[in-house]
């Protein structure tokens, strides 16, 4: 059943209850932010005991997830068990939907455009469209490279010794492009390093269950490191902030301002660790988010799930 975006408490009543009392269930599409944010106490505390108490995830993959966190925990013993996890979006798909340059060669070129069509099918090529690599990358809109994660990460304080996890997709060119994230962090681990093929094989093809895997140790990191905007580490934010009592470390960078300093040929890397640890700091801070009204409940959990905690 297709519902509005934002709809209000009397929406479902009306609307969608109806169908549920006839069909005994109904499967509500798209199903991001369909309940405005802006509800009657006892709604929103429903929706903070459905959010980050009642929904789990299924068993394989719990069960697999909370191996995984304690490998990556074992194998963080010099750091006291602490990790520092990373959502990386330099997957084909978000590399092509940016409309970004990398490479900038033909064969990059024919890869995006190929990429675009098969999943956008002409979206980018409707009339009066514009694309404009170098004002998204001004504007903070490409994805990250992993170098220049590394780079951000580095200039922040985070050393060789760092054990970091990285949550993503199949990393576009991953073989060019992980190389010298590895290298500036030698202790680096995914899915794919934690995890054994055997284990793996249940999720093979289920993009979604991959990303759950990647979700809950993200959760329980030390610090998490968003890259881009999207559903995955909105809801983190808000998760982690949930269950570590609002002091969840979480580092959400400037990007339009990292790609000033990135494309600046003559700053020298104690200007930019001063940037990149001004730019942690600032982020750190925010860490315990009160909402306002129009903010979501999902990224904010503060005060609606959280002051009253005792009375859900």
């Amino acid at each position: 059943m297709r519902t509005k975006a934002f709809s209000p408490p009397s929406y479902y009543l009306q609307q969608v209850l109806p169908k549920m009392l006839e069909l005994g269930a109904v499967r509500i599409a798209p199903f991001s932010n369909r309940l405005s944010h802006s509800v009657p106490s006892d709604v929103q505390k429903l929706r903070c005991l459905a959010n980050y108490e009642a929904l789990r995830f299924s068993e394989s993959i719990r069960i697999l997830a909370e191996n995984m966190v304690g490998r990556m925990i074992k194998r963080s013993s010099l750091t006291g068990g602490k990790f520092v996890s990373v959502h990386l979006r330099f997957e084909e798909d978000m590399v092509a939907f940016s409309c970004c340059t990398y490479d900038g060669d033909s064969k990059e070129n024919n890869a995006m455009e190929n990429a675009r069509e098969r999943s956008w099918r002409g979206k980018f090529h409707r009339p009066g469209r514009v694309i404009n690599p170098e004002a998204n990358r001004r504007n903070g809109r490409c994805p990250l490279t992993p170098l220049e994660v590394g780079m951000m990460l580095r200039g922040m304080g985070f050393d060789n010794t760092t054990s970091l996890y990285v949550a993503s997709g199949k990393i576009y060119n991953a073989e060019k492009y992980m190389t010298p994230l590895r290298q500036l962090f030698p202790l680096l681990q995914t899915k794919q390093t934690l995890a054994t093929s055997k284990e793996l094989a249940l999720f093979k093809g289920h993009s979604s269950r991959l990303a759950a895997l990647d979700y809950t140790i993200c959760l329980h990191s030390e610090v998490f490191v968003m890259t881009q905007g999207s559903n995955f580490p909105h809801f983190l934010m808000g998760h982690r902030r949930y269950i570590y009592g609002g002091h969840a470390k979480t580092i959400k960078p400037d990007k339009s301002k990292l790609v000033q300093l990135f494309d600046n040929p003559n700053i020298r890397w104690d200007q930019f660790k001063h940037h990149m640890q001004d730019m942690r700091r600032h982020s750190e801070t925010k860490g315990f988010g009160l909402r306002k009204p129009q903010e979501s409940i999902y990224n904010l959990p503060m005060p609606d799930c959280m002051c009253q905690q005792a009375e859900i």
